[in-house]
């Protein structure tokens, strides 16, 4: 049984078609194609009696739409939106008002009603005519406008609410996808890193566990946060998040055996800021009981890997190993499977790893030896915790369950540098 999602921007055309092939596969006795039948369509309907709108409803359903009008309602609008053809909106907004206030995907996403889809293009004229048509969902609209970065339309959505709505909640949208004129707007607005009662509400477990990459913006959140009153530990990790060399050698001079340290997930997930378990926070190679130069690699922190480096920093350091006999990986593993792949991998930059180049030029032994296990991010795949003993990097990423955040481009290099399955 096929439930369906449609796209964020769902092609008619193409639905038309995928609904003349479910009307093809159903009459040629496919298995899938049958369930599909016998699961949503309300009626027992035979192979020999299927016709096209058979097929239609059944896909519909699929996609938790009550009619295959109603799909194409969706796809219709939706367009509209895109195409910022406030005519097109009004005139099938007016004819079937229910639609003002159902997902515009149909099914429930974070996209929302037609004035939030609309606020996360920054559709201002359609905004407005949704407004003024009887729409509600402004806050969400505007929460999905700052994530988005759309600064200018979540602005005008805050004003046209009366009474103006608590922005307590408003930061954790742009520290998720990293958007520092959306964390800036909140705070023009009148946002705070802490309540009256003290509770921090900055949310720094969302910005350092995000699965973005982007280390400037990240930098320049964590200070906006800071400019604001929020006090952040005073500790080499923390350091490294804010992208602060100058706080790094700072704890060099402090403490000379910085770059030998091993530092506990709590040290890099600080939990009293509200971060969460290495599942949760960690989308590649594990981070518990890694080095500095390790984190470098998982969060794009070039700059300070060559610091580093400069420093002494040993290329092959270790991360500690945990009662279980896992750990013990170099810098090199992550390079091999992380998050910073999974994005290099979704924009077509696989042939690029930096990071990789970087340790083999400065001599990191492409056969290392490690024993790991990792569990996937429950919203990337299945919740399985898998185990890979006695690996090297080359093998880590040969074994690896979770292919998006493997650098077929690192695997190469370290193949070329004499590693070994």
């Amino acid at each position: 049984m096929a439930v369906r999602r449609l796209s964020v921007r769902p092609d008619l055309e193409q639905l038309k078609l995928e609904a003349k092939e479910l009307l093809r596969a159903f009459q040629a006795g496919e298995p899938a194609a049958i369930e599909d039948f016998t699961t949503f369509h309300p009626e027992s309907v035979s192979a020999a009696s299927a016709q096209l709108a058979d097929a239609q409803l059944v896909l519909a359903r699929s996609y938790e739409a009550p009619s295959w009008p109603r799909v194409v309602q969706a796809c219709q609008l939706v367009d509209a939106i895109w195409r910022d053809d406030t005519d097109t909106v009004r005139s099938l907004v007016t004819k079937h008002p229910h639609i003002l206030e159902e997902p515009a995907l149909i099914r429930k996403s974070s996209w929302g009603p037609p004035l939030s889809y609309a606020a996360n293009l920054g559709r201002d004229r359609i905004i407005a005519l949704l407004h003024r048509l009887g729409a509600t969902d402004l806050e969400h609209a505007m929460g999905r406008a700052v994530l988005q970065g759309k600064v200018a339309t979540a602005k005008k959505l805050y004003f046209m609410m009366e009474p103006a709505p608590s922005l307590d909640d408003a930061l954790g949208g742009p520290a998720y996808t990293l958007n520092v004129p959306g964390t800036a707007l909140i705070f023009e607005l009148g946002g705070r890193v802490r309540n009256d009662e003290g509770k921090v509400l900055a949310p720094v477990h969302v910005v350092l566990e995000s699965d973005s990459r982007k280390p400037a913006a990240k930098h320049e959140i964590l200070e906006m946060y800071v400019r604001h009153g929020l006090e952040l530990p005073d500790t080499p990790t923390m350091a490294l998040h804010r992208g602060r060399i100058d706080l790094l050698e700072q704890h060099l001079q402090r403490d000379p055996g910085l770059l030998g340290r091993q530092f506990s997930h709590a040290d890099i997930y600080p939990p009293e800021l509200g971060c969460h378990d290495e599942v949760l926070a960690t989308h590649g190679t594990p981070l518990a009981g890694a080095t500095l130069l390790h984190m470098c690699v998982d969060y794009d922190e070039m700059a300070i890997a060559r610091w580093l480096l400069e420093k002494g920093m040993q290329v092959d350091a270790k991360a500690a190993v945990d009662r279980d006999g896992f750990g013990g990986h170099t810098a090199l593993f992550a390079t091999v499977v992380s998050q910073p792949n999974f994005w290099m991998n979704h924009n077509r930059l696989a042939s690029v790893a930096p990071f990789t180049r970087l340790l083999l030029d400065h001599g990191a032994d492409p056969n290392a030896l490690a024993s790991l296990r990792k569990q996937l991010h429950p919203g990337y795949g299945p919740d399985v915790l898998r185990e890979y003993r006695n690996i090297t990097p080359l093998s880590w990423g040969e074994r690896f369950h979770g292919r998006a955040w493997v650098s077929e481009a690192a695997m190469k290099m370290i193949a070329e540098a004499g590693g070994k399955i």
